[in-house]
């Protein structure tokens, strides 16, 4: 176990010991003490207030996104396909690459093209895809079956964004998707999210991203916190501004990413930052809900820990840069964006360095003062969303696993904290001493739609 994670737990054991102290404070204080800690609770429960408006504003925009969606789908039934390009960008993918590739393939859409790019691989990645594109060419397809041409595109290894603009150099058709070697595509993932670009401005969309392997508790947890992330994409998308479009299940405009010179090398996160460089130029990005891409999980907490450091510094990274958005009243930039999506995301990262301390005082205050109503209103508030969420997730059968664990969802939401939190004090020691970051893999075990 990493020492950042040994810090997080060695801080909940100082919170412990806080809980302990109110204990016995419950029976040696005295009322203007109790007064004190009601004041506190009320603090509390102020510093929480903005994130609490902002979930209240994406919650009343629900609704609105299934409106906007069954509109789409109507006016998809008339339009004409069109032609699309999927970069797969490998690096020592051998155990799920050619599962990856034959998932777009089974998209069966018309007007493909499949760019696989290997990064310099140091495992059989190369040998599988040639042995995979020679069968390939000798493929048999039925009348009613569309045959995508498959491009492959070995180089040296040079990082995720550099393979990526090598083969958007390659690309041909209109709309360009991404899709990660470890994952899979649902089967109508590239047509349902083909339809969400039939306004001009849309410039890219963020599809569908849900765990695959869920065995384990760490994968369970995972597979639970994916599931509420990509839930209050909707309201992100009803306000045109989602603004992390992960490259696992991402699309945009070809003309658009040519336009802004492909994928920057600098930022560890090229995804998030090119989805808020196109949203700094004022285009629209939206999120495609029934467009599935199923995705391996870190298996173990290690890997897990380096996959959202990167993610935290990569966003750290992208944030400082675009930090002219924060409140930005420019026409061009949308206000949900720049005034309640970009501070709440900084404001939260304030409140998660600052969580043991504020959940101490909550759960400390409960116990001292015998009074749970809050805590028990908050538990079943967070079970009542957990349930809205799979009954409106479009993969319910793949969350059935979760109906059991709904009511302790609050528990297992800490378990991802004492994660984030790691990356969170990990991400700000290396922007203090000016280091950067290279990436970090974890073994793979594969999954399987």
């Amino acid at each position: 176990m990493s020492s950042s994670v040994w810090g997080k737990l060695a801080l909940l054991g100082i919170g412990y010991l806080i809980t302990g102290g109110f204990i016995w404070l419950h029976f040696h204080s005295t009322p203007e003490f109790y007064q004190d800690l009601e004041a506190i609770r009320i603090g509390v429960f102020l510093l929480l207030v903005p994130i609490l408006c902002k979930y209240l504003i994406q919650l009343f925009a629900l609704p609105i996104y299934s409106f906007r969606q069954r509109r789409i789908n109507q006016q998809a039934r008339h339009a004409k396909p069109k032609g699309v390009s999927v970069l797969i960008p490998a690096f020592n993918e051998a155990t799920g690459i050619i599962g990856t590739i034959e998932s777009v393939v089974n998209n069966n859409y018309p007007n493909l093209e499949i760019i696989v790019v290997n990064d310099g691989s140091t495992d059989q990645t190369h040998d599988l895809v040639q042995a995979y594109l020679n069968k390939f060419s000798t493929r048999y397809f039925v009348k009613n079956q569309s045959k995508p041409s498959i491009k492959y595109l070995p180089l040296t290894n040079g990082g995720k964004a550099r393979a990526l603009n090598k083969a958007l150099k390659l690309a041909s058709k209109d709309i360009v998707m991404t899709i990660d070697g470890d994952c899979l595509m649902a089967p109508d993932a590239i047509k349902n999210t083909v339809k969400q670009f039939h306004c001009p401005k849309v410039g890219a969309v963020a599809g569908n991203v849900v765990i695959a392997n869920k065995r384990k508790i760490i994968g369970l947890v995972q597979q639970l916190e994916y599931l509420c992330g990509f839930f209050l994409r909707r309201a992100d998308s009803v306000f045109n501004s989602v603004f992390i479009i992960g490259g696992a299940a991402a699309s945009y405009r070809r003309d658009v990413l040519t336009k802004l010179g492909g994928f920057d090398t600098d930022i560890i996160t090229e995804d998030i930052e090119i989805s808020l460089r196109i949203l700094s130029l004022g285009y629209k990005t939206r999120y495609a809900a029934d467009a599935i891409t199923y995705t391996e999980a870190p298996s173990d907490y290690k890997g897990w820990c380096n996959q959202r450091l990167r993610w935290k510094f990569g966003r750290f990274q992208t944030l400082l840069r675009y930090r002219d958005m924060f409140f930005s009243s420019h026409k061009k930039h949308h206000k949900y964006l720049t005034f309640i999506t970009l501070p709440i995301a900084i404001y939260g990262e304030f409140i998660l360095l600052c969580e043991w301390l504020l959940v101490t005082l909550f759960l400390g205050y409960s116990v001292y003062s015998g009074n749970y109503a809050p805590l028990m209103l908050l538990i079943a508030l967070m079970t009542t969303m957990t349930y809205i969420q799979l009954i409106c997730d479009h993969k319910p059968k793949h969350h059935l696993n979760l109906w059991l664990f709904a009511p302790i969802a609050w528990i297992l939401f800490y378990l991802v904290d004492i994660i984030e939190f790691q990356a969170l004090i990990r991400s700000l020691k290396r922007l203090a001493l000016g280091r950067s970051l290279q990436w970090q893999s974890w073994v793979r075990e594969g999954i399987k739609n």
